[in-house]
């Protein structure tokens, strides 16, 4: 008894390659949304530190002695919301995150020790063209949002 040997049919040569043809724009797609949601978990990241980084600023210069409370001066806010973009009190440099400006950084007081420190801002996928202000239309008539609104909020006891 020799070797066979097994000779494909002729009617399946090429079908890996219309196969592959057909599921690259699906692979392409999902390793494309695997990369958005990476940066957005990135930012929502550096948005947090740089609510820990203000909100640990004001704690340390916010509690007034002689009054047993919190006191938020014009000027602590504005430098503490400077910390939150910039990581410094002045308004210098670049911002920690690309179009965050002080007017999306809200510092109150909580209670009577605390204060909180709230950065909203709305990540753009790269789809949207940086834009944010359109939007995808839905398959069943709805259209899709690009913008996805990340809230970074750090709440602590002043000094």
């Amino acid at each position: 008894m020799g070797l066979v040997h097994f000779k494909a049919p002729r009617a399946q040569q090429g079908v890996a390659l219309v196969e592959f043809t057909l599921v690259l724009p699906l692979l392409l797609l999902l390793l494309l949304a695997f990369g958005e949601f990476g940066r957005m978990l990135f930012q929502y990241n550096v948005l947090l530190q740089a609510s820990r980084d203000a909100n640990r600023f004001v704690a340390g210069q916010a509690w007034n002695s002689t009054l047993g409370t919190v006191a938020l001066s014009n000027t602590l806010l504005t430098q503490t919301k400077n910390v939150a973009v910039y990581g410094v009190p002045s308004q210098a440099g670049s911002a920690v995150v690309s179009g965050l400006t002080t007017a999306n950084v809200q510092v109150a007081a909580e209670g009577i020790d605390h204060v909180r420190v709230t950065i909203t801002y709305t990540f753009c996928p790269v789809i949207g063209a940086g834009n944010c202000s359109g939007s995808i239309p839905g398959f069943f008539g709805n259209a899709i949002a690009l913008g996805i609104p990340l809230v970074a909020t750090t709440v602590m006891r002043v000094l």
